[in-house]
């Protein structure tokens, strides 16, 4: 059930901003394992192979205190998203179940979120401080699965998506502490989805990048500034949006990169490509991008998110060793 933190200093260019990388590890018997989300108090939540007879299956597991605890064991689950109570959400797919629903952890015990009327599916995404969650419902698979965001507060489910407009495909990925949601929306078979801000009944377009048709919000910090992903002329770029403005974040020296977290500093981690192809986790602060590098042997990392401590969770993996959940720190 535990794994000792090791810890690499990993040099990265001279931009003021130093960080060492530390391996999570992974559960017993297993190979593989991955950070997906991370909360102030340092917790850190991901998806990590077991050995049999637990089956092939990732397990959830928790790291805290230098240790990693599988956590739930639901078949087919992932999670996605924990809040400073420790309190985790995401999706699994039980064989008594019929399809893949959103759960909420809190105090040992597992909720099925259930869904809506004329929907099959749910999958939860995101969490706030106050247990309100959000993600997507879904029915058919495929192409012609069709998605409508969803919140999730007070033990009652609302199709958000039916408020933003019900004829398009809408995902809500995270909501912060004042009760904003964002996402994206549009229709994904013509390449329309934009981000949008979804703030006490009014949703904001948040647009595209110059020469770009599309755009995703992934993270919101409690400022109200946005990050994602949008296409440019050239490639798809990372992306700030505040104070109504979108800004691009560049790349690592390829063509294609993701932001997926902010904290409250307007710290920004995602992933991107460099310069030989390789995809490498990074850390944006004041105009300037770090690579954030890898674990000794690896040739490639992904960064899901960052608290206010500026601690960074993800993962690191290279060709025939797998991959290893790692915490990047200053």
């Amino acid at each position: 059930m535990a794994s000792a933190l090791m810890g690499i200093a990993a040099l990265q260019p001279a931009t003021g901003q130093t960080f060492a990388i530390h391996d999570l590890g992974t559960l017993p018997g297993g190979n593989d394992s991955y950070a997906t989300a991370i909360n102030d108090r340092g917790q850190v939540v991901g998806q990590a192979s077991i050995a049999p007879p637990g089956g092939p299956d990732p397990h959830v597991f928790l790291f805290e205190h230098g240790v990693m605890t599988d956590f739930i064991t639901l078949r087919g689950v992932e999670a996605n998203g924990i809040n400073e109570r420790g309190q985790v959400v995401g999706s699994a797919n039980p064989a008594t179940h019929p399809g893949r629903f959103a759960y909420l952890y809190q105090d040992g015990a597992v909720t099925d979120l259930g869904t809506l009327p004329g929907y099959t599916d749910s999958e939860a995404l995101g969490i706030n401080s106050n247990g309100q969650v959000v993600g997507f419902l879904s029915h058919g698979r495929g192409r012609h699965q069709f998605r409508s965001a969803f919140l999730y507060r007070n033990g009652v489910m609302t199709d958000l998506g039916a408020l933003l407009n019900p004829d398009q495909i809408s995902v809500a990925t995270a909501i912060n502490n004042r009760g904003q949601v964002v996402g994206y929306l549009g229709n994904s078979a013509l390449g329309l989805e934009h981000a949008f801000l979804f703030d006490n009944g009014v949703t904001t377009d948040l647009g595209t990048l110059p020469g770009g048709r599309t755009s995703d919000a992934s993270a919101i910090n409690n400022r109200g500034d946005v990050v994602g992903t949008a296409s440019t002329a050239t490639g798809t770029h990372a992306f700030l949006y505040k104070d109504g403005v979108m800004t691009d974040l560049g790349t690592l020296g390829g063509s294609i990169s993701e932001a997926t977290g902010i904290n409250n500093r307007g710290e920004v981690v995602g992933v991107s490509t460099t310069a030989t192809g390789d995809w490498h986790a990074f850390f944006y602060r004041d105009g300037v991008m770090t690579d954030l590098g890898t674990l000794p042997g690896h040739i490639g990392s992904f960064a899901a998110g960052i608290n206010e401590r500026g601690e960074v969770a993800g993962s690191s993996y290279g060709v025939g060793t797998g991959q290893r959940a790692v915490l990047w720190t200053r």
